[in-house]
């Protein structure tokens, strides 16, 4: 491959939706007027955009991501232009939230969405004094585009389940998890692990977004 076939082979997409995908790992947006993306996630822009960071609630949301380490500080892109964002290589989804539509997101995997949707940062207190790795998520309320980062191709398994904490990224706001522990598994393993502890969404229609890779967190 030639320079000129190299460039042409690999430059952006025209048109679209306001949010797209330039590959499985990169998004597009077509920016024209704000957006709010995961603070260092961009890689480069187009265009007239300026940047400032945000965080949910004002002091209360700096709080609450000093206290959970897992980096739902957001940073707003006002402006015109492409703008491409990515984080660590992850896979990008992106979803279109209709009006009312909420779902709840591990911080650390929000990518970008639209200034239309709504997002607040929420204690789970149904799981709140055992070890998930935080225990604060992000809730994005639509209308609206919603990007969210995947390691790999995602699973999205219908309610009731149980899943592993580690490896959970989202689920649909009419359930909520309570916290569950199986001793017999950790007795097997010999270490705590997150078979050991697990993720209980007892509540019907709702569905859970799994990733096929356990984020890391610190031995208890």
């Amino acid at each position: 491959m030639n320079l000129d076939e190299f460039v042409s082979a690999h430059a952006p997409k025209e048109g679209g939706e306001s949010f797209q995908l330039e590959n499985s790992k990169l998004l597009d947006v077509a920016l024209d007027g704000s957006i709010l993306a995961k603070a260092g996630s961009m890689v480069g822009y187009t265009g007239d955009v300026k940047f400032e960071r945000k965080s949910a609630g004002g002091l209360t949301g700096m709080l609450k991501k000093r206290v959970t380490g897992e980096g739902a500080v957001m940073m707003e892109a006002r402006g015109t232009g492409h703008l491409y964002l990515a984080d660590q290589g992850k896979e990008v989804q992106i979803l279109e939230l209709d009006e009312e539509d909420e779902i709840s997101v591990n911080g650390n995997d929000v990518l970008a969405f639209e200034n239309s949707v709504d997002w607040d940062i929420k204690m789970l207190t149904s799981i709140a004094g055992t070890s998930t790795g935080g225990l604060f998520n992000v809730y994005l309320t639509g209308p609206g585009h919603v990007a969210i980062t995947t390691h790999g191709k995602p699973l999205v398994v219908r309610t009731p389940v149980s899943t592993d904490p580690n490896a959970t990224v989202a689920w649909s706001s009419n359930v909520s998890p309570s916290s569950k522990r199986d001793l017999n598994i950790k007795g097997f393993l010999g270490r705590t692990s997150g078979e050991t502890f697990q993720l209980e969404f007892a509540g019907e229609d709702g569905f859970v977004v799994v990733q096929p890779y356990e984020e890391s967190t610190p031995e208890q």
